[in-house]
């Protein structure tokens, strides 16, 4: 199976603007269980009951030590979760989850992160038996795109974020691609009927 990101017409879908350029950057995707986050569990950063450790708030606010771990290089907990592993589609899921939109309200326990993790994770990624070793190997191919015109980036958003992100994962025997796609920011909200006031 063969995608061809450069061909632009790849993008006319989701964008309405003539595309001039494609980044596509390869993204480590090879985890095929939750181990990766079993550290979570004996460092610190949560309690015996999954609760998430909270911080002192003249420090860092409405703030918890999952989050310190996963944007602040200086917290104590930051290497737990190696460079290599932070690369990984799995921890990169778990991480866009944790840190959620402009208004997310975080949960107190990891059940939820780590279950919608795993939910979205084995939803896009594909496995298969090797043959010989019996092992299981992951087969999809994860690409982390952007799209630009002549004005700058079009796709996923006009303005770069750490919460904006647009990721193809390709199942080469299937041949599928599954496109998990978030814009950081509030939508335009209107009023709805009920929502108005009665005359």
């Amino acid at each position: 199976m063969r995608i061809d990101l450069n061909s632009f017409s790849f993008f006319t879908d989701f964008v309405d603007t003539k595309v001039t350029k494609v980044k596509a950057e390869l993204i480590p995707c090879t985890r095929v269980s939750m181990a990766l986050f079993d550290s979570l569990y004996s460092d610190g950063i949560l309690r015996i009951t999954g609760h998430i450790r909270k911080c002192f708030d003249e420090f860092y606010g409405d703030f918890d030590e999952l989050r310190k771990m996963l944007i602040l290089e200086d917290s104590e907990h930051y290497e737990i979760i190696s460079q290599v592993d932070r690369e990984e589609f799995l921890f990169r899921l778990f991480k866009h989850f944790c840190l959620g939109g402009s208004l997310c309200q975080y949960e107190d326990v990891i059940d939820p992160y780590i279950e919608t993790t795993k939910s979205v994770y084995k939803d896009m990624v594909s496995v298969q038996k090797d043959p010989e070793t019996k092992e299981i190997n992951v087969i999809s191919i994860v690409f982390k795109v952007s799209a630009y015109n002549d004005s700058g980036m079009c796709y996923p958003a006009t303005k770069d974020h750490e919460q904006t992100f647009a990721y193809l994962a390709v199942d080469p025997l299937k041949r599928h691609v599954y496109v998990l796609y978030n814009c950081f920011g509030v939508g335009l909200m209107s009023a709805t009927d009920t929502d108005k006031p009665h005359t």
